[in-house]
């Protein structure tokens, strides 16, 4: 892999693993340059309440003919769009635009983007190549300061193209926020369609912007609250597939599924260990239900609750070492937290109102929940210890939290019950002011986020 002239010649290489994407696309990376100098630490503060958009250029990649130049005003416009989204940058009107970079390896005339106020700069090419393949070079400048903070090569089959933009997006969105991306990530969720008495609800799984949506059920049985596994190659769900609710593990791309265990009764609401190696569900036996952990190498089960309260939701902690799940064992359906062999069991919320589907974030720091009162449903966040409880959204039926691997993002999905099909994907960050509604081609419900694709 060529290396590109940087301001310091310091070079880092490592290779990403291959993706479980339908084409099988295999993405190098190569990291050029990262700027150290104090001078070159432009960084958008993510941790205030309000934040003001970063003003960043996003030059379209050149192409030395009009299908490579094709390419890169596609990438430009996705990575455009997933920053925007983020709620963190505006992306600068090119119209404004004074001048044109010179190419990779020429500084640009900083003066010129100071002009129109442009605090970061992106500007690259994609490369010709007579393999078929696609090779996309990129860097990102702090125009004040007049340094360049990143130098990316990249490189895939000729259908990578957005799978590479994504990275780029968290590339950038990475070194301006001191934050991990989120951008190359998929969405699995329940796709609905058909009138209310005969309502159809398949697996679907798309990229986090909506793109690449795929059916992974036909429709035939009903199925709820998909999960991905650590790998983002599995999945869990429930499925009505022989009549009564059970838990499926089923591979993503290879399409094969597997009944996790025959349980007499009802088995639902499964999740992943951090892991990957066990499954935390509820079991429902003779009228009383109780949180279940099974090893997925041995298949062995064994329970973490005893009460005759109903006990279901559960959710493993980032470092595997606790339960989050909602019980009723107090009179009102509140959020618990016990350790991972059940023990050491506490109540963390006294809110007015219901609390469920407790989901921790991946950053270790909040546990995010549903909560409802009064007849109407909120969406917030809270410390681990039940404190510090924040609502980011409020509406007739919102449901479903789901954390973006970052730990900065909430997705979650909103309904009315007098309208089934105005079911939709919402996405907020943790300041609750930068809300964002996610089409799907179809009603759509109980999202969730996949870790990042690496």
């Amino acid at each position: 892999m060529r290396r590109l002239p940087t301001q310091s010649g310091h070079v880092k290489r490592f290779m990403l693993r291959a993706m479980p994407l339908p084409a099988a696309i295999v993405l190098c990376l190569t990291i050029l340059f990262v700027a150290a100098t104090a001078r070159a630490e432009l960084r958008v503060d993510i941790t205030r309440g309000h934040v003001e958009p970063l003003p960043i250029a996003l030059v379209d990649l050149a192409g030395s003919n009009e299908p490579d130049a094709e390419i890169g005003r596609k990438i430009t416009q996705v990575i455009t769009r997933n920053l925007e989204r983020s709620g963190l940058f505006r992306a600068i009107d090119p119209a404004a635009f004074i001048s044109e970079p010179g190419g990779m390896t020429v500084r640009p005339r900083f003066q010129d983007w100071r002009i129109i106020n442009a605090q970061a700069l992106v500007t690259g090419r994609v490369v010709p190549s007579d393999t078929g393949r696609l090779t996309v070079e990129f860097r990102l400048w702090d125009v004040f300061a007049e340094q360049d903070l990143v130098g990316l090569k990249l490189s895939g089959s000729a259908e990578a193209w957005r799978p590479i933009a994504h990275t780029m997006s968290d590339k950038i969105y990475e070194r301006l926020t001191g934050e991990s991306g989120y951008f190359h990530t998929r969405v699995v969720y329940i796709a609905e369609t058909g009138p209310p008495d005969k309502r159809i609800k398949r697996l679907a799984i798309m990229d986090q912007d909506g793109h690449n949506l795929r059916y992974l059920s036909d429709g035939r049985h009903l199925v709820l609250t998909p999960r991905f596994s650590p790998t983002a190659q599995e999945i869990t769900y429930l499925s009505y597939e022989r009549g009564v609710p059970k838990v499926y593990l089923r591979h993503i791309d290879t399409g094969q599924q597997e009944l996790l265990g025959d349980f007499p009764g009802m088995t639902f609401a499964p999740r992943f260990s951090p892991d990957g190696n066990y499954v935390v569900m509820t079991l429902a036996r003779d009228g009383n239900s109780e949180i279940y952990e099974m090893d997925l190498r041995s298949r062995q089960v064994r329970r973490l609750t005893n009460n005759p309260a109903i006990e279901t939701a559960p959710c493993y902690s980032p470092d595997g070492q606790y339960v989050a799940f909602e019980s009723d064992r107090g009179g009102s359906q509140q959020i618990y937290v016990m350790r991972r062999d059940g023990s050491d069991v506490r109540r963390i919320t006294f809110g007015e109102g219901r609390y469920g589907t407790p989901v921790w974030s991946p950053r270790g720091d909040l546990i995010a929940f549903t909560k409802s009162h009064r007849g109407q449903f909120s969406i917030g966040v809270m410390k681990t210890d039940g404190s510090g409880e924040r609502i980011l959204a409020r509406d007739y039926l919102v449901e479903g939290p789901t954390w973006a691997p970052n730990g900065r993002v909430l997705m979650f999905f909103r309904s009315s019950s007098r309208d089934p099909d105005s079911a939709e994907l919402v996405t907020i960050d943790l300041t609750g002011r930068n809300e964002r509604i996610l089409f799907t081609s179809t009603a759509a419900s109980d999202p969730a986020w996949s870790p990042l694709i690496q």
